[in-house]
């Protein structure tokens, strides 16, 4: 089984992919994988720079991401242009290491997917998995985190998708507002459903 595990920036989802690592799950990574597409030498980062131009790359032949960021966060063309080169390359790769876990003997694999509502992969995984907070306490846990001002801090939740809304795309919600025994709590609960089932 193919699980999509999501949530929103400081909502705990790296504590509870974390958690999920720790208790022998494979987890399949898109922001690692999301790197490791664009490295020097690999079909990505070649049509990144036929698209977009040298500048884009370092003189090591690495992604120079400030020049590239600064032309897509410009223009929605050119991020949906980019978008169309890093996604497939994201997905082709996450599909073979799934493939190689599930050849290796593992019954439940883990997708960690930040973007998986927004990208509308659920073709990708059988059940979503998404960690819910409140905004007030997503808020808080950000300022604390990056110590961002309210401003800057409500500026990147209100870039994504609000969580409220991505727990009408769940199989299952892991509320993280309590202690982090309670979210292995529920996240132990959930496992025994999906495992015996």
């Amino acid at each position: 089984m193919k699980i999509g595990l999501t949530g929103g920036i400081a909502s705990g989802k790296s504590l509870a992919s974390t958690y999920l690592y720790e208790k022998g799950y494979p987890i399949i990574d898109a922001d690692k994988i999301a790197r490791q597409v664009v490295e020097p030498g690999t079909p990505a980062l070649e049509a990144i720079r036929n698209t977009f131009g040298k500048a884009v790359v370092h003189e090591d032949g690495q992604l120079n991401r400030k020049a590239l960021g600064s032309i897509v966060f410009a223009s929605e063309e050119k991020r949906q242009q980019l978008n169309k080169i890093v996604h497939p390359a994201v997905r082709k790769q996450m599909l073979k290491e799934a493939d190689t876990f599930e050849r290796n003997g593992h019954t439940l694999i883990i997708f960690d997917i930040p973007l998986l509502v927004e990208s509308h992969l659920f073709h990708l995984v059988d059940q979503v998995w998404v960690v819910y907070v409140d905004e007030e306490t997503q808020l808080t846990r950000l300022m604390q985190r990056d110590q961002s001002t309210k401003d800057e801090a409500l500026q990147r939740i209100r870039a994504q998708i609000p969580l409220e809304q991505k727990v009408q795309y769940a199989d299952q919600v892991i509320k993280n507002t309590g202690t982090k025994q309670e979210t292995y709590d529920q996240i132990d609960a959930i496992l025994q459903t999906v495992t015996t089932t």
